[in-house]
């Protein structure tokens, strides 16, 4: 396996095809650059079209240790950065004899044993050799935004006991958001930015194919033309591109060779969605 990123939109392409990524030129092209000039990439797009899965798959051809900090309402700095290891800190406390409790004592209780290491901390000492995948950053509030532009801006933590931890080379650092809130200028300007849509249906076919081989070729397009169908309805939450993957999967698994009503939970995760879904079964699942 190559380490190394390509140095072509083509070649870059192949890779993640060989991994089953299908990405299409203006998103491989974003990636290289991002790989190239050290700039995180800012992915945006429906829930489901391979946001997520790109910086996976990128850490997993490239042999990079993916870092996934999941960004959800109320994250701090802590659970993203550090924190210390309270719990040994005070068992170290109470293992100390009187006469080993002099002055160092308390210096050594904050040393790197007791640091507790969270995603963007582990990102920076692993640099170049990590992916660090920021995900859903559109979930977390400003304060933590601004933190991590700050972040972003030169891949460096000052740790009060310990002192500054710089990265030796930066990370390729891929943020996704699914817009249900806007992010601020500022971080945007420092991403590169991509927008990933819903392919048209023979490039979902393509992928679904790469993600399963086996699937009959004719069993894939019915799920997908079923599929771009259903996106046409007026959902809560119209499927992604993970969603046809998984009703594939799940009738290659049954042994059904024609879409199956029963299946539906692999693509339809809403109450009411389901309801709508099912008073038009007959025009969805009609056709291929």
């Amino acid at each position: 396996m190559t380490r190394e990123y390509p140095d072509t939109v083509a070649g870059l392409t192949e890779r993640l095809r060989g991994a089953g990524y299908l990405a299409d030129r203006g998103l491989a092209t974003a990636l290289l650059v991002a790989t190239r000039l050290h700039r995180p990439i800012l992915l945006e797009g429906e829930v489901g079209v391979g946001k997520t899965e790109l910086a996976k798959t990128v850490a997993a051809v490239f042999d990079r240790q993916l870092v996934r900090l999941q960004c959800y309402e109320g994250i701090d700095t802590a659970q993203a950065l550090y924190e210390w290891d309270y719990a040994r800190q005070l068992l170290h406390i109470r293992s100390l004899s009187a006469p080993a409790a002099g002055e160092h004592a308390v210096a050594d209780l904050f040393g790197p044993e007791f640091l507790v290491e969270r995603p963007l901390l582990t990102a920076i000492r692993r640099g170049a050799d990590a992916v660090l995948l920021i995900d859903e950053i559109d979930r977390a509030d400003d304060e933590f935004e601004a933190f991590l532009l700050e972040l972003l801006a030169d891949f460096q933590v000052t740790v009060p006991e310990i002192g500054t931890i710089r990265a030796p080379s930066p990370p390729l650092v891929v943020l996704t958001s699914n817009r249900t809130r806007e992010l601020h200028d500022a971080l945007k300007r420092r991403c590169l930015y991509h927008w990933i849509d819903y392919p048209a249906a023979e490039r979902e076919v393509e992928i679904v194919l790469a993600r399963e081989p086996e699937l009959p070729e004719l069993l894939a397009r019915k799920v997908v033309a079923a599929v771009h169908r259903l996106r046409e309805l007026d959902l809560a939450k119209p499927p992604g591109v993970a969603e046809t993957i998984d009703w594939a999967r799940m009738l290659r698994f049954l042994g059904l060779e024609e879409l199956d009503a029963d299946t539906l939970g692999a693509v339809v995760k809403d109450r009411d969605d389901l309801d709508v879904v099912r008073a038009n079964l007959a025009e969805i699942t009609s056709g291929g």
